[in-house]
């Protein structure tokens, strides 16, 4: 069981990588305000949560400690990021505050996961 939680730990880490990456890619055109949701930024969301929601499950199933509270506010913070890029995915144009507002919401869902023991 630890082999295949850290196969998905990667996965994870891996979703993340594409979420944050889509985002920093459009950095620039950001302040040319013409940046957009990239395809990478929902598939890695969607990584993310698939992942995420298995990984709660195989440390439940394997007996380990599972925080609760922050599994939840994770989730919470990536259902925001999904519903943002979900619903801004077609658009040519995402508005630089909305476009910010993913950046920030992926940058704080490291940090809750990285930071909160």
């Amino acid at each position: 069981m630890d082999v295949l939680i850290d196969v998905f730990v990667g996965l994870h880490i891996i979703g993340i990588a594409s979420l944050l990456g889509g985002f920093l890619v459009q950095m620039k055109a950001m302040g040319a305000g013409t940046a957009r949701m990239v395809p990478a930024m929902l598939h890695g969301a969607l990584t993310m949560l698939v992942t995420g929601v298995l990984l709660v499950g195989f440390n439940e199933m394997n007996d380990a400690m599972v925080n609760n509270v922050k599994v939840g506010v994770k989730l919470v913070v990536l259902v925001a990021i999904l519903g943002l890029v979900y619903v801004k995915r077609d658009e040519e144009r995402v508005p630089k505050g909305v476009f910010g507002a993913v950046g920030l919401l992926t940058v704080l869902n490291i940090f809750i996961a990285v930071l909160w023991h």
